[in-house]
């Protein structure tokens, strides 16, 4: 008789009650007869169903998991923000995929010449050894010149289109998609080199 209403009752009714006021007249009758708490309870369980057995649970959770991994696969194919992952959410995150996509940058050719770079280094030619450290230094260096740019730019149309919005972490997402090449960026690139964003 004294017992507190669980938080899910309360929870349910307020909602219920909610969407009455938002459909029909307040002063109008709801149209249907209030059910019994039993009758409500009873509702209640049936809708959520645990099963018995722990195999039974981890497989439901593996296969929610499963399907829950798949959508987010696809979203990262297709660009469909209501599925992608947390990193990739929002209109800060996309303008900084799209930045970064509709320019050339230097540091996306960083793995492939670091492949020639090292093969060079391991080439018995003390010459060739030589010239592949310089090449790697004269590399590294513009690559990190090519961050600062592109950072900058980054950081300065963040604040321009975004103001007053939380744009942080925006830029370490946005130089670190410089540093993959642009056919195996994920989400895919959404804009054509030289677009504006």
């Amino acid at each position: 008789m004294f017992r507190r209403r669980s938080d899910d009752a309360a929870a349910s009714a307020t909602v219920l009650e909610k969407q009455d006021e938002t459909t029909r007249h307040p002063e109008a009758k709801k149209g249907r007869p209030t059910p019994k708490r039993s009758e409500a309870e009873a509702h209640r369980r049936t809708r959520v169903t645990v099963p018995k057995d722990r195999k039974e649970a981890s497989r439901q959770a593996r296969d929610r998991m499963r399907v829950e991994r798949e959508k987010q696969r696809q979203a990262l194919i297709d660009g469909d923000e209501r599925h992608l992952p947390a990193r990739d959410k929002g209109p800060v995150r996309k303008f900084a995929r799209d930045y970064v996509d509709s320019r050339w940058s230097l540091a996306e050719f960083f793995l492939p010449a670091a492949v020639v770079i090292l093969v060079m280094s391991i080439v018995k030619v003390p010459a060739l050894q030589l010239l592949s450290t310089l090449l790697f230094l004269l590399f590294f260096v513009f690559v990190a010149l090519d961050f600062a740019r592109l950072g900058l730019g980054l950081r300065k149309q963040l604040g321009e289109r975004f103001a007053g919005q939380n744009t942080r972490g925006a830029i370490a997402y946005g130089i670190m998609r410089t540093l993959q090449m642009r056919r195996l960026r994920l989400p895919k690139p959404q804009v054509r080199r030289g677009e504006k964003p």
